[in-house]
């Protein structure tokens, strides 16, 4: 099924935030983005570089809608922004310093997370895993809504997300206390499998309701079902950045060594420097599944919330119920959480000719060359043209 923006509704954030937060009233709202000088916030300096489409993004879109359409409507107290400096990878740590439009220096722990009820952080890279741990320590709620384009703001965010929750469920009754979960991969006409053990844990799923009072942080768009695997054993291609692709050898629960298979060998060798000098690099931190249908939109924040498409992840798991922290790792400058999408679109050459999940003796296949089985169109109620 192709689907374009037009099969969904205008957006309209308003409906989002009501949908999402559900804000009773008095909530006071701010916005964080990244930004290499984080100063040039100031007098909003920063829209005068039109190579900034996220921060453009942000202040359009969400700063401005905020003031046009939101604070009155949904009884806001406030709504600002903020600029912290680019980490420069998936989930490090944030800085503490940050600036508003006046160009004043602020303190993201002393003055922004105690402060705000709701606090939507537009970003480059993602940060959900710092912002949901600051969120259980100061209280508040949030979202992180990184590498947003056109298509996304237009679709994966102007979906009802009562429906994908629900649908979501379905899916994940599906799939919770699978003992185990295997992949089967192909790609120049080798064939390899990898196994990812779950024990028999509850699934979790990304669903986009953020409601009550409990502190918490919302990845979106969202709409996906995923494990954090206690253990993986077995092999898996993998596409880099530049197009390299390499074979990862897993064991032990993490990618031992990567293998060329086909680009730079410079790719490789630096991959393995890395997980040699911190082996906790390698250990993988999630499997997830993408349960909605949806425009692909070139970024893998839509893009693996496809139904049909699953990732794995290496490195930080504290944010999905899991135990490694930034503290494990040699550098905390590793301390990423780096999804590895498989899709039509982003991993052509490589294919998934089934993935199936294992539970109490039976089994259940999950997904045909990245499609759902039938079974998982069936309990969802969902059909593909």
């Amino acid at each position: 099924m192709t689907l374009t923006t037009a099969d969904f509704p205008p957006f309209s954030l308003h409906r989002l935030l009501k949908t999402t937060f559900a804000p009773e009233g008095g909530e006071k709202v701010c916005i964080l983005i990244d930004l290499e000088n984080p100063e040039q916030i100031k007098d909003f300096g920063f829209l005068k570089n039109p190579a900034l489409t996220v921060q453009h993004q942000a202040y359009n879109v969400f700063y401005r809608g905020l003031h046009d359409e939101c604070m009155e409507s949904l009884g806001l107290e406030k709504g600002d922004i903020f600029a912290y400096k680019i980490t420069g990878g998936s989930n490090l740590d944030l800085p503490d310093e940050a600036w508003d439009p006046s160009g004043r220096q602020v303190s993201l722990e002393g003055d922004v997370y105690p402060n705000y009820d709701l606090i939507l952080c537009v970003s480059t890279y993602s940060a959900t895993a710092p912002l949901t741990a600051f969120a259980k320590q100061y209280g508040f709620r949030g979202a992180t809504l990184h590498g947003l384009n056109d298509i996304i703001i237009n679709s994966g965010l102007s979906v009802d997300y009562n429906d994908v929750s629900h649908r979501a469920e379905k899916f994940r009754l599906e799939l919770t206390k699978s003992d185990k979960v295997e992949i089967d991969f192909e790609f120049l006409g080798q064939k390899h499998t990898l196994t990812l053990i779950c024990n028999g844990q509850e699934a979790q799923k990304s669903h986009g309701l953020c409601l009550g009072k409990t502190p918490d942080v919302a990845n979106l768009p969202a709409g996906e079902v995923y494990f954090v695997p206690e253990g993986a054993e077995g092999k898996f291609p993998m596409r880099y950045a530049d197009g390299t692709i390499g074979l990862m050898h897993v064991s032990g629960g993490r990618i031992q060594e990567a293998e060329l298979v086909d680009g730079n060998k410079s790719t490789i060798e630096e991959h393995n420097r890395k997980i040699k000098s911190d082996p906790v690099v390698g250990e993988l931190g999630e499997l997830g599944f993408g349960t909605q249908l949806l425009p692909v939109s070139g970024r893998d924040i839509q893009d693996e919330k496809i139904l049909g498409t699953l990732h794995v992840a290496t490195g930080r798991s504290d944010h999905l119920g899991g135990s490694l922290t930034p503290d494990k790792f040699s550098s905390r400058g590793n301390a990423t959480h780096d999804d590895i999408l498989f899709s039509p679109t982003k991993t052509p050459e490589i294919n998934v000719p089934q993935v199936r999940a294992y539970r109490n003796g039976e089994t259940l296949v999950v997904i045909e060359n990245y499609q759902p089985s039938e079974h998982i169109l069936e309990v969802m109620e969902l059909q593909m043209a």
